[in-house]
């Protein structure tokens, strides 16, 4: 395993982390463990410790995943294990303790090296976290009581959040999504770079493309590598980036992601083996979708809360282009259904209603203002299917 320097937290981490959103019984925290359930999860646990992967990441959000971790995790050596919890801010900061409280007891630990504000999405939550008294002033006291090493937050906002969240300049680390199918927040890691902040990517794998069920075209254009290991050289060989999720369901799940390691362990040999995979990626890209919308598709467009009917223009068109050229669909589809149910994890609606909307306004700064809304309709007609709601609270 290779390992990091996670920002000024100091820990030594390693590039790949064991996510616990896949594993756990049930998204239902009150739904009976099964001893199937519960011997998986002790044997992806054993798996990632056996592969040098000692960060091991949860939320109170994520169902059982705490509980059944509760009954794995301290028959481990402590010193040997990173843990990391989640919980979400609230309005009541005496909420959000009480739920810290609620994880550590699940957890059957007396402190855990890492500890997010799970979710700081939108303008409501990064304001019930940055204001005096609020939750990051209540996690930054857990902190001077040692019941938690570093704090940080995990984030899906638009970059203006996470930006403002990272300017604050009082978290240790982030937790964020960025990948080579969504590069927005790229800014953003920049700017935690600059606060020498742990920058932990989540979701690679799945969020990042749907790469454990890649399209036919994705696996022949990232040839010889696995689209999975392309996406993880994408992320980790940028030095800003210091580790990123696996989200195993299973233990076998790391194994792919292990194929990475050799690729980031000389100089220069994970630039030169994506050079030529971006090269192919990017000229297919042009061949269906033209230059000219490439560079212009993502200009001028506003966010989801200023166009009639809260149409998420900005991600509709991203999996739209992905879908088109690479054959994405399965991945578009994915997301693309969440839409107008994701709630403020991924908020904005579908584009059902695009041609009965007036968005003259909406995409007066935009290049392609001509083109949208004949795309999204396009989109739609593609990518449509049954509307679904995102697993977990909060």
């Amino acid at each position: 395993m290779l390992y990091r320097r996670f920002g000024r937290t100091e820990i030594k981490m390693p590039v790949l982390s064991c996510g616990g959103m896949r594993y756990q019984q049930s998204w239902n925290d009150k739904d009976p463990i099964s001893p199937a359930s519960q011997r998986n999860i002790e044997a992806c646990i054993e798996r990632a410790i056996e592969l040098g992967i000692n960060h091991i990441e949860t939320a109170r959000g994520y169902g059982t995943s705490e509980e059944q971790l509760g009954k794995i995790l301290p028959t481990l050596p402590r010193e040997r294990i990173i843990v990391q919890t989640k919980v979400s801010p609230e309005a009541d900061p005496a909420e959000f303790l009480a739920t810290f409280e609620r994880s550590m007891k699940l957890l059957r630990l007396d402190h855990v090296d890492l500890f997010a504000l799970h979710g700081v999405n939108d303008e409501t939550r990064l304001s019930w976290s940055l204001r005096k008294g609020g939750c990051l002033d209540a996690a930054l006291e857990l902190k001077r009581q040692g019941r938690v090493r570093a704090v940080g937050f995990s984030t899906h906002a638009a970059p203006r959040v996470i930006t403002a969240m990272v300017q604050d300049g009082r978290c240790d680390y982030v937790n964020l999504h960025w990948y080579y199918v969504n590069q927005l927040a790229w800014p953003a890691i920049q700017a935690a770079a600059e606060q020498d902040m742990g920058v932990f990517i989540i979701s690679p794998t799945d969020k990042g493309g749907r790469l454990y069920e890649p399209s036919d075209k994705l696996v022949r254009l990232c040839d010889p590598l696995s689209p999975i290991v392309f996406n993880d050289l994408f992320c980790l060989a940028r030095p800003e980036v210091h580790t990123i999720s696996v989200g195993a369901a299973r233990p076998a799940d790391f194994d792919e992601h292990m194929k990475a390691l050799p690729l980031l362990d000389g100089e220069g040999a994970a630039q030169a083996a994506l050079a030529p995979i971006l090269r192919r990626i990017d000229e297919e890209l042009e061949r269906v979708l033209g230059r000219a919308w490439l560079e212009t598709w993502h200009v001028g467009l506003p966010d989801w809360e200023a166009v009639p009917g809260h149409v998420n223009i900005r991600e509709i068109l991203r999996l739209y282009n992905f879908a088109r050229a690479l054959d994405m669909t399965a991945y578009g589809k994915m997301r693309y259904n969440l839409l107008g149910g994701g709630g403020h994890w991924f908020p904005g609606n579908r584009a059902d209603r695009v041609r009965e909307l007036d968005l003259a306004q909406a995409l007066a700064g935009a290049p392609q203002r001509h083109r949208i809304p004949e795309v999204l309709a396009e989109a739609h007609a593609l990518l449509a299917g049954q509307e679904v709601r995102r697993l977990g609270k909060h």
